[in-house]
């Protein structure tokens, strides 16, 4: 079992910047990947990043290319996304996730095994 414990949500001006945390334990050394989706109120859960655990492989959904980055601490087991140039539209809850199995459709909600409670972002305009 894989347990995620999410960090960094908070309010964040037009522009600005957050970094988002996610801490994993249990069994990490299952780990296939890790990522991040989020869900705007009345809107659907939808894809933002993705990471391959072990080996290299980074993917994002077009609306954050060029904004934010996902990195890995393999020795801390923990995810990062790093959010810039905020814009109202990103405001959600954004959901920590990971898989332990060998299937990757990074945008797949299906690929995934674990997901965190989730961190509330909020930008302001």
């Amino acid at each position: 079992q894989v347990q995620l414990a999410e960090s960094g949500g908070g309010l964040v001006q037009t522009g600005g910047s957050l970094r988002l945390s996610c801490a994993a334990s249990g069994s990490i050394f299952r780990l296939t990947a890790m990522g991040w989706f989020r869900q705007a109120p009345g809107k659907e859960r939808e894809f933002v990043a993705a990471i391959r655990w072990w080996t290299t492989g980074t993917y994002y959904t077009d609306s954050v290319k060029g904004r934010f980055t996902i990195s890995r601490d393999n020795a801390k087991s923990t995810v990062y996304l790093q959010m810039s140039n905020l814009k109202p539209e990103d405001s959600a809850v954004y959901y920590c996730v990971a898989t332990t199995g060998s299937y990757f459709l990074y945008s797949s909600r299906n690929t995934y095994d674990y997901w965190g409670q989730g961190t509330q972002v909020t930008v302001s305009s």
